[in-house]
């Protein structure tokens, strides 16, 4: 019976150049090129080859703390851009520019009862 090819990515030699691939920013595109095959075969051995997506999951780890460390070292340092996106991510319900539908829907509503307790209290006291 032939060997299938994932068979030679799934060698710790295999797994290490994939690991490094996604450590070094590449796609899953760009990874399955250098691996000799397509995206949608690289998308299906990931469902069907654990150690194969694993590697790729390690692999891509590193480089998102890597990138995380990056931008709290520039937030912390004064960065305001950084510091805007952080908190606009990690602390959405505080720092979202845009609030939320729902949000903005009670805001409306507290908006029109204070207008309207504002109404009453002057026309309370005048005669009507």
């Amino acid at each position: 019976m032939a060997k299938g090819k994932y068979a030679d990515w799934l060698t710790e030699e295999g797994l290490i150049c994939i690991q490094g691939w996604a450590r070094a920013g590449l796609t899953d595109e760009q990874i399955a090129k250098n691996m000799g095959i397509c995206r949608d075969t690289l998308i299906e051995w990931k469902k069907r080859y654990p150690d194969i997506s694993d590697a790729l999951k390690k692999g891509k780890e590193v480089v998102d703390f890597e990138v995380e460390n990056a931008l709290l070292k520039k937030a912390l340092a004064g960065d305001m851009t950084a510091c805007i996106y952080w908190l606009n991510n990690r602390k959405r319900d505080t720092w979202r520019a845009k609030p939320e539908p729902e949000k903005q829907a009670s805001a409306a509503e507290n908006n029109l009862a204070e207008v309207l307790e504002s109404g009453i209290n002057r026309v309370s006291g005048y005669e009507i």
